[in-house]
Protein backbone atom coordinates (compact mmCIF):
# COMPACT_ATOMS: atom_id res chain seq x y z
CA UNK A 1 0.00 0.00 0.00
CA UNK A 2 1.40 3.81 -0.85
CA UNK A 3 2.06 6.05 1.59
CA UNK A 4 -0.77 8.43 0.14
CA UNK A 5 -3.22 5.82 0.52
CA UNK A 6 -2.53 4.51 4.11
CA UNK A 7 -4.65 5.74 6.45
CA UNK A 8 -3.33 7.34 9.50
CA UNK A 9 -3.52 5.48 12.99
CA UNK A 10 -4.80 8.44 14.87
CA UNK A 11 -4.90 8.11 18.67
CA UNK A 12 -8.10 8.77 20.37
CA UNK A 13 -7.40 11.63 23.09
CA UNK A 14 -10.12 9.80 25.58
CA UNK A 15 -7.62 6.77 25.40
CA UNK A 16 -4.84 8.39 26.44
CA UNK A 17 -3.77 11.24 28.56
CA UNK A 18 -1.97 14.55 27.37
CA UNK A 19 1.10 13.43 28.69
CA UNK A 20 1.06 9.93 27.57
CA UNK A 21 0.10 11.25 24.14
CA UNK A 22 2.86 13.51 23.54
CA UNK A 23 5.37 10.66 24.79
CA UNK A 24 4.57 8.89 22.68
CA UNK A 25 4.63 11.20 19.55
CA UNK A 26 8.59 11.57 20.91
CA UNK A 27 9.22 7.91 20.88
CA UNK A 28 7.38 7.49 17.41
CA UNK A 29 9.49 10.59 15.96
CA UNK A 30 12.75 8.67 17.62
CA UNK A 31 12.55 6.26 15.20
CA UNK A 32 14.10 7.75 12.33
CA UNK A 33 16.20 9.95 14.36
CA UNK A 34 18.56 8.07 16.44
CA UNK A 35 20.39 9.43 19.07
CA UNK A 36 18.88 12.67 19.33
CA UNK A 37 16.22 12.66 22.26
CA UNK A 38 17.32 16.07 23.50
CA UNK A 39 16.43 17.89 20.21
CA UNK A 40 13.26 15.39 19.91
CA UNK A 41 11.85 16.73 22.98
CA UNK A 42 12.20 20.31 22.37
CA UNK A 43 10.83 20.37 18.95
CA UNK A 44 7.76 18.59 20.36
CA UNK A 45 8.10 21.33 23.50
CA UNK A 46 7.86 24.02 20.26
CA UNK A 47 4.98 22.01 18.20
CA UNK A 48 2.86 21.46 22.12
CA UNK A 49 3.82 25.19 22.67
CA UNK A 50 2.28 26.67 19.05
CA UNK A 51 5.68 28.35 18.34
CA UNK A 52 7.82 28.66 15.69
CA UNK A 53 11.99 26.95 16.11
CA UNK A 54 15.13 27.59 15.09
CA UNK A 55 17.64 25.10 14.25
CA UNK A 56 21.19 25.65 14.39
CA UNK A 57 24.03 22.39 12.99
CA UNK A 58 26.22 21.32 10.90
CA UNK A 59 24.92 19.96 7.68
CA UNK A 60 24.08 15.57 7.74
CA UNK A 61 22.58 15.75 11.08
CA UNK A 62 19.23 15.06 10.58
CA UNK A 63 17.12 18.16 10.17
CA UNK A 64 15.49 17.33 7.34
CA UNK A 65 14.82 13.85 8.65
CA UNK A 66 13.68 15.04 11.79
CA UNK A 67 10.98 17.79 10.32
CA UNK A 68 9.15 15.14 7.98
CA UNK A 69 9.30 12.35 10.53
CA UNK A 70 6.97 15.02 12.76
CA UNK A 71 4.99 16.08 10.12
CA UNK A 72 4.30 12.02 9.38
CA UNK A 73 3.76 11.73 13.35
CA UNK A 74 1.25 14.22 13.21
CA UNK A 75 -0.88 13.63 9.72
CA UNK A 76 0.20 16.77 8.56
CA UNK A 77 1.23 18.05 5.33
CA UNK A 78 5.26 18.97 5.05
CA UNK A 79 6.84 21.61 2.58
CA UNK A 80 10.46 22.26 2.25
CA UNK A 81 12.28 25.34 0.92
CA UNK A 82 15.92 25.54 -0.05
CA UNK A 83 16.75 29.54 0.93
CA UNK A 84 18.93 31.19 -1.21
CA UNK A 85 20.15 34.61 -2.64
CA UNK A 86 18.04 34.37 -5.51
CA UNK A 87 14.95 33.54 -3.66
CA UNK A 88 11.55 35.77 -3.87
CA UNK A 89 9.20 36.56 -1.71
CA UNK A 90 6.63 35.16 -4.08
CA UNK A 91 8.82 31.97 -3.71
CA UNK A 92 7.58 31.83 -0.35
CA UNK A 93 4.07 32.98 0.06
CA UNK A 94 2.54 32.48 -3.67
CA UNK A 95 1.12 34.93 -6.32
CA UNK A 96 -1.39 35.69 -8.75
CA UNK A 97 -0.83 34.34 -12.64
CA UNK A 98 -3.32 34.84 -15.38
CA UNK A 99 -5.41 31.41 -16.70
CA UNK A 100 -5.08 31.42 -20.52
CA UNK A 101 -7.63 28.49 -20.70
CA UNK A 102 -9.85 30.66 -18.60
CA UNK A 103 -8.79 33.92 -19.17
CA UNK A 104 -8.63 34.79 -15.54
CA UNK A 105 -6.16 35.37 -12.66
CA UNK A 106 -5.76 32.88 -9.98
CA UNK A 107 -3.86 32.42 -7.17
CA UNK A 108 -0.99 29.96 -7.03
CA UNK A 109 -0.18 28.92 -3.17
CA UNK A 110 3.40 29.00 -2.18
CA UNK A 111 4.88 26.10 -0.06
CA UNK A 112 3.93 28.17 3.09
CA UNK A 113 0.44 26.56 2.87
CA UNK A 114 1.43 23.33 5.14
CA UNK A 115 1.57 22.13 8.52
CA UNK A 116 5.25 21.72 9.10
CA UNK A 117 7.73 24.16 7.18
CA UNK A 118 11.09 23.30 6.89
CA UNK A 119 13.15 26.85 6.02
CA UNK A 120 15.99 25.56 4.87
CA UNK A 121 19.38 27.66 5.68
CA UNK A 122 17.08 30.77 6.07
CA UNK A 123 20.39 32.97 6.62
CA UNK A 124 21.09 32.36 3.08
CA UNK A 125 18.59 34.62 1.67
CA UNK A 126 18.25 38.24 1.52
CA UNK A 127 16.46 40.25 4.28
CA UNK A 128 13.22 40.79 2.11
CA UNK A 129 12.85 37.44 2.06
CA UNK A 130 13.25 36.57 5.73
CA UNK A 131 10.86 39.11 6.25
CA UNK A 132 8.16 37.68 4.26
CA UNK A 133 8.36 34.09 5.93
CA UNK A 134 8.74 35.61 9.44
CA UNK A 135 5.57 37.67 8.54
CA UNK A 136 3.44 34.75 7.89
CA UNK A 137 4.82 32.79 11.02
CA UNK A 138 3.82 36.06 13.23
CA UNK A 139 0.07 36.54 11.01
CA UNK A 140 -0.74 33.21 10.65
CA UNK A 141 -2.12 34.14 6.64
CA UNK A 142 -0.63 35.72 3.69
CA UNK A 143 -1.78 38.76 1.93
CA UNK A 144 -1.99 37.92 -2.14
CA UNK A 145 -3.47 41.31 -4.10
CA UNK A 146 -5.33 42.68 -0.88
CA UNK A 147 -6.83 39.31 -0.25
CA UNK A 148 -5.95 37.35 2.75
CA UNK A 149 -5.53 33.35 3.19
CA UNK A 150 -4.96 31.47 6.22
CA UNK A 151 -2.22 29.24 6.64
CA UNK A 152 -3.23 25.70 7.70
CA UNK A 153 -3.53 24.95 11.18
CA UNK A 154 -1.54 23.72 13.44
CA UNK A 155 1.96 25.96 11.56
CA UNK A 156 4.74 25.53 12.46
CA UNK A 157 8.08 26.72 10.71
CA UNK A 158 11.45 24.94 11.62
CA UNK A 159 14.13 27.38 10.06
CA UNK A 160 17.63 25.68 10.07
CA UNK A 161 21.04 27.50 9.78
CA UNK A 162 24.54 26.09 9.46
CA UNK A 163 27.18 27.71 12.43
CA UNK A 164 30.19 27.34 10.13
CA UNK A 165 30.10 28.55 6.66
CA UNK A 166 29.14 32.13 6.97
CA UNK A 167 30.34 33.80 3.72
CA UNK A 168 27.09 34.65 1.55
CA UNK A 169 24.97 34.70 4.40
CA UNK A 170 22.26 37.47 5.38
CA UNK A 171 22.63 36.61 9.60
CA UNK A 172 18.90 37.16 11.08
CA UNK A 173 18.54 40.39 13.31
CA UNK A 174 17.88 40.45 16.48
CA UNK A 175 14.30 41.44 16.10
CA UNK A 176 13.59 38.83 13.70
CA UNK A 177 15.04 35.78 15.95
CA UNK A 178 12.81 36.84 18.33
CA UNK A 179 10.06 35.94 16.54
CA UNK A 180 11.16 31.80 17.01
CA UNK A 181 10.12 30.46 20.17
CA UNK A 182 13.16 28.01 20.78
CA UNK A 183 16.85 27.90 19.49
CA UNK A 184 17.47 24.10 19.19
CA UNK A 185 21.07 22.91 19.11
CA UNK A 186 21.46 19.64 17.26
CA UNK A 187 24.98 18.29 17.24
CA UNK A 188 26.96 14.94 16.22
CA UNK A 189 25.62 11.75 17.87
CA UNK A 190 27.58 9.43 20.47
CA UNK A 191 30.05 7.05 19.09
CA UNK A 192 27.40 4.09 20.00
CA UNK A 193 24.31 6.34 18.67
CA UNK A 194 26.32 6.84 15.37
CA UNK A 195 26.90 3.66 14.92
CA UNK A 196 23.42 2.79 15.38
CA UNK A 197 22.51 5.32 12.97
CA UNK A 198 24.61 4.19 10.16
CA UNK A 199 23.43 0.24 10.48
CA UNK A 200 19.51 1.42 10.32
CA UNK A 201 20.04 4.20 7.44
CA UNK A 202 22.00 1.80 5.40
CA UNK A 203 20.12 -1.29 5.83
CA UNK A 204 18.32 -2.58 3.00
CA UNK A 205 18.69 1.27 1.76
CA UNK A 206 19.00 2.25 -1.89
CA UNK A 207 20.63 5.75 -2.23
CA UNK A 208 19.65 8.67 -0.16
CA UNK A 209 16.05 8.54 0.32
CA UNK A 210 15.07 9.37 3.55
CA UNK A 211 13.88 6.12 5.85
CA UNK A 212 10.56 6.84 7.38
CA UNK A 213 8.72 3.60 7.06
CA UNK A 214 9.41 3.14 11.08
CA UNK A 215 7.40 6.44 11.85
CA UNK A 216 3.58 5.73 12.24
CA UNK A 217 0.53 8.51 12.06
CA UNK A 218 0.24 8.40 15.66
CA UNK A 219 -1.93 11.88 15.97
CA UNK A 220 -4.20 13.94 13.61
CA UNK A 221 -3.69 17.90 13.05
CA UNK A 222 -6.87 18.09 15.48
CA UNK A 223 -5.39 16.38 17.74
CA UNK A 224 -2.36 18.65 17.97
CA UNK A 225 -4.48 21.49 17.94
CA UNK A 226 -6.77 20.34 21.45
CA UNK A 227 -2.90 19.45 22.90
CA UNK A 228 -2.21 23.39 22.32
CA UNK A 229 -5.17 24.39 23.84
CA UNK A 230 -4.73 21.80 27.22
CA UNK A 231 -1.01 23.15 27.48
CA UNK A 232 -2.37 26.91 27.03
CA UNK A 233 -5.03 26.91 30.40
CA UNK A 234 -2.16 25.15 32.40
CA UNK A 235 -2.39 26.86 35.87
CA UNK A 236 0.71 29.17 36.16
CA UNK A 237 0.84 30.74 39.82
CA UNK A 238 2.21 34.42 40.05
CA UNK A 239 5.38 33.19 42.22
CA UNK A 240 6.23 31.73 38.98
CA UNK A 241 5.09 33.78 36.61
CA UNK A 242 7.60 36.26 38.41
CA UNK A 243 10.47 34.14 38.62
CA UNK A 244 10.52 33.97 34.71
CA UNK A 245 10.41 37.48 34.73
CA UNK A 246 13.09 37.64 36.99
CA UNK A 247 15.08 34.85 34.83
CA UNK A 248 14.89 37.78 31.57
CA UNK A 249 14.99 40.83 33.34
CA UNK A 250 18.49 39.72 35.00
CA UNK A 251 19.52 38.82 31.18
CA UNK A 252 19.56 42.73 30.58
CA UNK A 253 22.34 43.50 33.42
CA UNK A 254 24.19 39.90 33.97
CA UNK A 255 28.52 40.18 34.03
CA UNK A 256 28.99 39.08 30.45
CA UNK A 257 26.17 39.62 28.22
CA UNK A 258 25.80 42.39 26.31
CA UNK A 259 21.99 42.24 25.06
CA UNK A 260 19.66 40.68 27.04
CA UNK A 261 16.50 39.19 26.10
CA UNK A 262 13.10 41.68 25.81
CA UNK A 263 9.28 41.25 27.15
CA UNK A 264 8.54 38.80 24.48
CA UNK A 265 11.28 36.32 25.80
CA UNK A 266 9.31 35.51 28.95
CA UNK A 267 6.45 35.12 27.25
CA UNK A 268 8.31 32.49 25.27
CA UNK A 269 9.43 30.96 28.90
CA UNK A 270 5.81 30.48 30.22
CA UNK A 271 4.87 29.24 27.10
CA UNK A 272 7.54 26.63 26.33
CA UNK A 273 7.13 25.63 30.52
CA UNK A 274 3.44 25.05 29.90
CA UNK A 275 4.07 22.53 27.09
CA UNK A 276 6.80 21.03 29.32
CA UNK A 277 4.64 20.70 31.79
CA UNK A 278 1.72 18.70 29.99
CA UNK A 279 4.24 16.55 28.80
CA UNK A 280 5.27 15.88 32.69
CA UNK A 281 1.94 14.95 33.32
CA UNK A 282 1.25 18.54 35.71
CA UNK A 283 -1.67 20.41 36.22
CA UNK A 284 0.83 23.19 36.71
CA UNK A 285 4.03 25.27 35.96
CA UNK A 286 6.90 24.68 38.58
CA UNK A 287 10.27 26.50 38.68
CA UNK A 288 11.92 23.36 37.65
CA UNK A 289 10.22 23.17 34.07
CA UNK A 290 11.37 27.38 33.42
CA UNK A 291 14.19 26.14 33.47
CA UNK A 292 14.56 23.14 31.66
CA UNK A 293 13.04 25.07 28.53
CA UNK A 294 15.28 28.40 29.68
CA UNK A 295 18.03 27.55 27.68
CA UNK A 296 16.29 26.81 24.44
CA UNK A 297 14.62 30.22 24.74
CA UNK A 298 16.90 32.23 25.79
CA UNK A 299 20.37 31.42 23.52
CA UNK A 300 18.97 33.38 20.63
CA UNK A 301 18.03 36.16 22.90
CA UNK A 302 21.07 37.30 24.02
CA UNK A 303 24.25 38.62 23.15
CA UNK A 304 27.90 37.71 24.82
CA UNK A 305 30.26 40.25 25.06
CA UNK A 306 33.37 40.05 23.36
CA UNK A 307 35.78 39.08 26.44
CA UNK A 308 32.99 36.34 27.07
CA UNK A 309 33.79 34.66 23.41
CA UNK A 310 37.17 35.39 23.04
CA UNK A 311 37.75 33.11 26.31
CA UNK A 312 35.16 30.40 24.48
CA UNK A 313 32.44 30.72 26.96
CA UNK A 314 29.29 29.95 25.24
CA UNK A 315 26.10 31.33 25.83
CA UNK A 316 24.71 27.59 26.86
CA UNK A 317 27.37 28.45 30.19
CA UNK A 318 26.42 31.78 30.70
CA UNK A 319 22.55 30.93 30.80
CA UNK A 320 23.49 28.30 33.43
CA UNK A 321 24.89 30.62 35.38
CA UNK A 322 22.17 32.90 35.89
CA UNK A 323 19.72 29.94 36.43
CA UNK A 324 21.92 29.15 39.32
CA UNK A 325 21.98 32.69 40.81
CA UNK A 326 18.47 33.55 40.48
CA UNK A 327 16.68 32.25 43.11
CA UNK A 328 13.48 30.17 42.39
CA UNK A 329 10.21 30.13 44.11
CA UNK A 330 9.25 27.66 46.43
CA UNK A 331 5.56 26.31 45.42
Amino acid sequence: MSEQNQKPTVVEPSKLTASEAIQQLEQNIGQALIGQKAVVSEIVIGLIAAGHILIEGVPGLGKTLLARALAQSVSGSFSRIQFTPDLMPGDITGHVMFDMNSSEFRVIKGPVFCHILLADEINRAPAKTQSALLEVMQEQQVTIEGKPYPTDAPFLVMATQNPIEQEGTYPLPEAQLDRFLLKVLIDYPTSAEESDLVHHVTRHSVGDKLNLSAVKKLLSPGDVLALQQQAAELKVDRQVLNYAVKIIRTTRCWSGISIGAGPRGGIALIRAARAKALINGSDFVTPDEIKAVAPAVLRHRINLTADMEIEGITRNDVIQDLLDAVEAPRV
